[in-house]
This record gives C-alpha cells, structure tokens and sequence, in this order.
C-alpha cells in the first residue's frame, strides 16, 4: 500500500520561494510572529490565558522532528521505525520530504526563540515524541511502520497522536484495526490530515476514514474550503487552516507551506490545549468539545459538512464552554466497525480424543427370506390380490347365468304360443 504525505507536493512547492526573515535578520521577530494569522483568528491566544498545554504529550508520527532552537526544548522522546533513521526519531527520513514532520511539529508546539520572537507552537508548553517513519524506500514496509509507530506512541505516554498523512485509498490493512484500537482503549486521541485535492487525493483516505479519529480539513485565510490544499468527505471532523502557514526546518530555516498536513497539527495542539486545561476528560469528550464548538464555515449550511465537518475549530470555546459529557466516541466506534465488515472469527475446532470411542453394538439382522417364484401364491398375494378378484368375479358370473337362463325361458315361452299353420 503506497503511502502519501498529505500535502507534500504543496510543500515542495512553497519551500524555497517562500521562505521567510530568519531570527537574526531586521525584523525578523515581528515578521515570523505576525504571520502565524491562525493565532488570534482560531481563538489560541484567548486560550493561553487558561493553558498553554503543559503536561501533554504529542506524538509526531511524521518523517522525523529535526533539531532547531523552536523544537529542542519541546521534544523528550522519539523513536525510528522505518529503518533508515537515527534511535531517537530525530534525523529527517527521505529525499524531498525530510522537513515535512519539523514542519508538523513547529505547529503544534514550537517553542519559539524568545517571549516574543521565532515561531510558536498551538501548544508551547506542551512536549513532543518524535516517531520517524519512511514513505518510499524504506526497508520496513509501510504498514508495518504504522503498527510499531502507533504502539510505541501509546506505551510512551502519548494523550494525542498527529498523523498528517494519507493512503489515498478509502481501506486501510487490518493490521491497523488492532494498532488503532490500541490507542482508543488507551484514551488517546488521534488526528489526521483529511488529504489535498492538489496532490491527487479526491476523497478522504485512509487512516483519515478510520472511525473514532478527529479527521481535520483545511481552509484558506477568509475560511473557505482550500481548492488545493483539502479534499472532502464524510468523516470529517473540523477544518483548520491548511495555506499560507509557517514551519522551521531542520536546519531551523522558517518555510511557508500548505496542506492538511498542516491543518492536522494546529488541531493536535488544540487537542492538548483541551487535555491540560481539563485533565480528566476522556478522549471521547475532548473530540465532543472540539466538534461542538467548532464555528460554521462561510457559507456552511449543513452540519457535519463534507468541506468542513462540525465547522471552524475555536480554540478558546474548546477549553472554555461548557459541553456536556458524552459516553461514546463522536467519530465512530471502529470495534463496532471491525465486527461488521471484518471476517467473523472462526470457533475453535474440537480437538480429537487420543483414546478409541466404544460404540455399542447394533442389533442382528432379521435373516432374509428366500425368494419365491412369481407364480406360487403367497399370503399377501391371496389376501389383497386372489380373494378380492373371487369375490368380484363368483358375483358376476352368477348373475350371468342368470340372465342367460332367464332370456332362454322368455325366447322359449314366445315359442310355445305361436299358432303353427296347417297344410292345405
């Protein structure tokens, strides 16, 4: 099954055009900071003012969260799973993709390089895994990788896994039924990018289409579905904004770049915002949060919306209104769904006896009786065959001669009356 990074041909794009003023250029404090819109548009910053996500942990299942000054401090654990990184899950897997996870990180919790400068993450204060995968050329098999990442995510104290990336098909490898159900039993809560419409995804893919993960589609500045930069479909949960937003490299270059890869992290640091301010809440309840106070979308007329899901993810009212409380997962029960359109499993088979079973004996056999000759009378033969035909026939030929004997007396009586002529 090939794997795509969702919005990778959009990155490639936007990487070395647009690259933005470094920290040590003039300005460059300002000019970094100002153009993270998503900040004061999506209600983060009114949400600092209750948390900044201290606490949590998020894994970035992605091609490797680089070294640069923004992430450092944020990253505290990691681990390669595709064969071709380092143990710790730090150095960049691939070719052209290699940023791609940096990029995801700086998102969802980049420290920035001072109170007021560099780029800074949903979620500041809250920590990162970092679980490198490979998308082509690995010599662990896709989803292979995928199993190992999310298992070792979960077992490492991660309360939100971020996946911003797509199968492009709408069916995943059963393999993953029990890797993401791992995650559900153990409350955690996974996002994943919707995919883009520019990068050949038509519909949502896979892990996008599993139920129970937070599917996050992508908007442009003014909040309209992005042409490019999202697909559509059923499961989707809430948009974020997917153009015109920054990552730091690797090598710590701050990048412009597009994609639901991108929409996908500012939505995990959301997620972490709504787990440190209210750590006690299920996983089925942070989602609750998230869906239901989500914003309309212009023009949204219906809710859940193929282009927008529930709607605008708000992180202000996600941390702060009151929601009631939910028993089940918003997006699905994917248990449910495994014993529906899984194979049902097959009821283990008796084992045999080693020792020999004692069966009784049948009864003997009523010695056969030696065949007659057709023309010999027999019981049955007389009984429903000879007497019956006697009894109809003896009838039948008495009244016969009978009726002979009769008629010979009324021809004979005729004849005697008759006056016999003389001769003349």
């Amino acid at each position: 099954m090939a794997a795509l990074l969702a919005g990778v041909i959009a990155v490639l794009v936007c990487t070395g055009a647009s690259a933005t003023p470094g920290p040590g250029e003039e300005g460059a404090a300002d000019a970094v900071r100002s153009q993270e819109y998503w900040l004061a548009d999506y209600g983060i910053e009114q949400a600092w003012k209750v948390t900044r996500g201290a606490g949590v942990k998020i894994a970035i299942i992605d091609t490797g969260v680089g070294h640069a000054p923004e992430l450092d401090p944020a990253v505290v654990g990691g681990t390669d799973v595709s064969g071709a990184g380092s143990p710790d899950g730090r150095t960049p897997v691939g070719v052209l993709d290699a940023n791609h996870g940096s990029w995801v990180a700086s998102l969802a919790a980049a420290r920035g390089t001072g109170a007021d400068t560099g780029m800074i993450g949903v979620a500041p204060e809250a920590q990162l895994l970092s679980i490198s995968i490979g998308f082509t050329g690995s010599p662990v098999p896709f989803t292979e990788q995928m199993v190992r990442a999310m298992r070792w995510a979960v077992d490492h104290g991660a309360q939100v896994i971020n996946l911003s990336l797509t199968t492009n098909t709408l069916d995943w490898d059963p393999s993953w039924d029990d890797a993401f159900l791992y995650a559900f039993e153990h409350d955690v809560v996974v996002v994943v990018a919707a995919g883009n419409r520019g990068s050949g995804t038509g519909q949502v893919g896979a892990p996008a289409t599993i139920p129970g993960v937070l599917t996050v589609a992508g908007v442009d500045e003014s909040g309209h579905a992005s042409v490019e930069a999202s697909t559509q479909g059923i499961t989707i949960g809430v948009s974020a904004p997917s153009e015109q937003l920054l990552g730091v490299s690797a090598n710590g270059e701050v990048v412009q770049w597009k994609g639901t890869s991108g929409a996908a992290p500012i939505v995990s640091g959301i997620v972490a915002l709504v787990r440190a301010a209210h750590p006690g809440l299920s996983a089925a309840n942070v989602i609750e949060r998230i869906i239901k106070t989500a914003r309309p979308a212009p023009g949204m007329t219906s809710v859940p919306n193929p282009f927008y899901g529930y709607g605008l993810v708000d992180a202000a009212a996600a941390v702060s209104a009151d929601v009631p409380l939910v028993s089940a997962n918003p997006m699905g029960d994917l248990r449910e769904w495994i014993r529906l359109y899984r194979r049902a499993p097959v009821a283990p088979q008796p084992v045999p006896t080693e020792q020999a079973v004692t069966v009784p004996p049948l009864p003997e056999a009523e010695p056969a009786s030696q065949p007659l000759s057709p023309l010999l009378p027999t019981r049955d033969r007389v009984l429903y065959g000879t007497l019956p035909l006697v009894a109809v026939t003896l009838p039948a030929i008495l009244v016969a001669l009978g009726v002979t004997a009769a008629a010979r007396r009324i021809r004979s009586a005729r004849t005697s009356r008759t006056p016999r002529r003389q001769k003349l």
